[in-house]
Formats: structure tokens, sequence, C-alpha cells
């Protein structure tokens, strides 16, 4: 039983000799992670709320043409970004935008490489549970917002994306927590992530599975942490939910507290000699002159 103890030594030479490499990792792989997720929600935000614009037979045809058009081309973006896998979007874009363009266009530098392809990726996934969140509105509200004036713009902006937000929150946590774990391809394009530097490492002394076992670790941190911070943020949203029924109010009418006018209720204002003439009535009737 040596392989422990011999597991525990080569992870702290590891950790010893390129324990500056796997931190420096970890930092690009939290920054890409963090700011292509927050750049591709906003694209999902586009690409939902464009998809949802009401269309009707009776708008203009211009209209109607563009807003087709619109959907065709955020569908065919959407259906083409999801139906691929990210480390080969990562060799068309970087590595084959030059070799159509003959050089005319090509990234100078990796990171706008890096963060353009994970951003576009995680758009397409965005678009779709925003398009989710907003039609899983009750389509009442909709109505209520247009019954009183409000635009197209006013009723998502106010009534609608807030909502549509807070049920989408889980979605942006998975989204951001695959990032964490799919920069790992980028090191396809030269992008020095957290894998990056494993591979760096194993290609220095050959200890792949120490070093794998450090990467794990680091990977499943990076995740737990994220996904405490998200689960925080979700019970934020969610607001307090310390809060006191009103079970007697006087100044309220509920209904069956009503009861015979010769009995009085709490909510009863009027005078006693009023609830003798209410009795009488009831027992004999109204006289002619009452009538």
């Amino acid at each position: 039983m040596n392989e422990v103890p011999e597991l525990y030594s080569d992870i702290l030479y590891l950790l010893d000799r390129y324990g500056g490499a796997y931190l420096s990792g970890v930092r690009n792989t939290l920054v890409l992670a963090l700011t292509a997720t927050f750049i591709g929600c906003l694209i999902g935000f586009l690409c939902g709320v464009l998809q949802t614009i009401p269309c009707a037979k009776t708008d203009n045809p211009v209209k109607r043409f563009f807003l087709a058009l619109l959907r065709v081309v955020i569908r065919a973006y959407v259906e083409i970004f999801r139906g691929t896998p990210m480390v080969l979007q990562a060799v068309f874009i970087y590595y084959g935008l030059p070799y159509i363009t003959g050089g005319q266009v090509k990234f100078s530098n990796v990171w706008v490489a890096a963060l353009l392809v994970v951003s576009i990726n995680t758009g397409a996934y965005m678009a779709e549970s925003v398009r989710g969140g907003i039609i899983s509105i009750d389509p009442g509200q909709t109505e209520g917002a247009k019954a009183i004036g409000m635009t197209h713009v006013q009723t998502m902006t106010n009534v609608i994306l807030p909502q549509a937000f807070r049920n989408i929150i889980p979605q942006i946590g998975n989204n951001f927590i695959i990032n964490i774990k799919d920069t790992s391809v980028m090191f396809i394009i030269s992008f020095t992530e957290f894998f990056a530097a494993h591979r760096a490492a194993v290609g220095a002394t050959y200890k792949y599975f120490p070093s794998a076992v450090i990467e794990m670790v680091g990977y499943l941190c990076m995740t737990l942490i994220a996904s405490f911070l998200l689960r925080w943020l979700e019970r934020r949203m969610d607001g307090a939910d310390s809060y006191e029924l009103v079970a007697d109010d006087q100044l309220v009418m509920a209904a069956g507290t009503y009861n015979h006018p010769d009995k009085g209720t709490p909510f009863d204002e009027r005078s006693k000699e009023y609830r003798e003439q209410a009795r009488q009535e009831l027992k004999y009737g109204r006289t002619r002159g009452d009538r």
C-alpha cells in the first residue's frame, strides 16, 4: 500500500513546482467563465426578447417579413452553436476565419478569441432559456399591461422580464458552472487556463494522475463555491419568508361574517332602532306606506 503515500508525495511535488501555474490557470478560468457568462446572458436576453415580439396577421407586411427573417437568423444561430462542440467552434473561429479570409480576419490576442467563443456558445443556450422564461409568465399579465396603456417595451421591461429573470436564474447558474468546466477546451487555441496548466505539468513530469487529482479537486472547489453563491442569490431574490397573516381586521368585511340584523355584528354601524325595524319587517312585512 505504498501508492497513497507516493500519490501524496507527487501531489506535493507538483504543487511546489507548478503551484503558481495552477493558480494562474484557476484565475484565468474564473475570469473567462464569469465574463463570458455575463456577455452570453446579454446575447441570450436580446435573442429571447426578439423571438417573443408579437406579430399578428394584421400588422404591416414589412414588419412581419423583418420579424420572420430575424427569427430564422436567431434560430439558425441557436441550432448551430448548440449542436456543435465548443472545441470545434474554437478551432473554426481562431484558425478557420484566418484561413477562409486569407489572413484578413485573425486574432492577435487569444483572450479575445476565447471570450468570443465561450460568449457566443453561452448566448445560444441562454436564448432558449430566456424565451422559455418569458413565455412561462401568465399571458394575463401582458394583457393587463396593455389594458392600462403600456407599450410592448414597457411591458417587457417592467412586468415580464423581472419575473422571467427570477425564473431563469438557475439556468444562468448552470451555464456559469458549465463554462468553468468547458473552458478546458480552450487549450486548443493555446489559452492558458487551468487545464492547460495541467497539460504543461504533465508534459514536463509525466505525472499524469497526480496532476489530474489536483485538477479534479480544483474544478470541484470552483463549482461548489459557484453553486453556493447562486443558491444564496436565489434566496435573496425570493425575499423574507417571515410574515404574519392578518386574521382579524375590523375594517374589512370578509366572507361569512354577515349575521342576522337582530344579532348584530362587529361591522354593523347601524342603530339599535334600525335593527328593530328590520326585525319587524322580516316578521310582519312592510306597511303600504313604506313600500
